[in-house]
């Protein structure tokens, strides 16, 4: 008899914005170097900048104090103003690793002229093996997801 394959749930989570879509959209891709939590880093040096490159195929990364790059993944879909699917490439030790791909996707909903919903979805986490529970809580504690959203409204907010 075969073991049967845990799927824990993705993670979701959302935040609404004081900002138009075009503006949150903007603000969560080109400017992500602005907001990103700089402890949220995989890098050998301290994290200076992260960077998405807005295209499908596009990289994910951060660049440090040293001038190195760190690879976190890549764009798979592009879809201004309304979404964007991202591969998350750090596998359970916090490394980059070509070989594993989970997903997370960003959708920009308006709800209103000056008002955004945001909401994240990071899945596939079954792909982290037997380390996905835990990864799973690291990613929906405050200090995984819900932190990075804070952040990002909290910088977009200021933006004029």
């Amino acid at each position: 008899m075969s073991t049967p394959a845990i799927h824990p749930a993705p993670v979701r989570k959302s935040v609404v914005v004081k900002a138009d879509v075009e503006r949150s959209f903007a603000a969560f891709t080109g400017g992500i170097g602005r907001w990103w939590p700089r402890s949220k880093s995989i890098g050998s040096a301290a994290q200076v900048d992260v960077v998405l490159e807005g295209r499908p195929g596009g990289r994910w990364y951060e660049r440090g104090t040293d001038g190195a790059e760190c690879e976190w993944g890549k764009v798979l879909l592009w879809e201004p103003p309304s979404r964007l699917l991202l591969a998350w490439q750090i596998d359970s030790n916090w490394k980059y690793d070509p070989a594993l791909v989970t997903e997370v996707e960003i959708t920009f909903t308006a709800l209103g002229a000056k008002e955004t919903r945001v909401d994240i979805e990071h899945r596939n986490l079954e792909r982290f093996g037997d380390k996905a529970a835990r990864i799973r809580e690291m990613l929906d504690s405050d200090g995984g997801w819900p932190g990075v959203l804070k952040s990002f409204a909290a910088t977009v907010a200021d933006t004029p």
